[in-house]
């Protein structure tokens, strides 16, 4: 744990630096999920969603929190604004990810 938080003050310094930079917010994201704190990797990862909404690792981590905090819709919504940004970026991998976990939390009517 206190390694954790060692590397959390690490990256936040990092993240002065480049306010922007989306590989910080998400690790930083990370790290405060492995510490259990999720308001604040909620907090990051949506930052990430509006300052790249493009950087797609986000959208599955993010969901995955939604899911574990029993916000289903919101997981389900998450993991769509995933798949589609994955198609429009070609990215076969992330999407069939997205697709796989959407599939685990239930079908279309369920959310309708």
């Amino acid at each position: 744990l206190h390694m954790s938080s060692q590397r959390l003050k690490q990256l936040q310094g990092f993240l002065e630096n480049s306010p922007n930079d989306s590989f910080l917010l998400f690790a930083i994201a990370k790290e405060y999920e492995g510490l259990g704190q999720d308001e604040q990797a909620l907090e990051h990862y949506l930052l990430l969603t509006q300052t790249d909404p493009g950087y797609i690792g986000t959208y599955y981590h993010l969901a995955k929190l939604y899911e574990r905090k029993e916000e289903f819709l919101k997981a389900f919504q998450t993991y769509n604004t995933g798949m589609d940004i994955a198609k429009k970026a070609g990215d076969q991998h992330a999407l069939s990810e997205l697709a796989a976990a959407r599939l685990n939390l239930g079908d279309e009517e369920d959310f309708e």
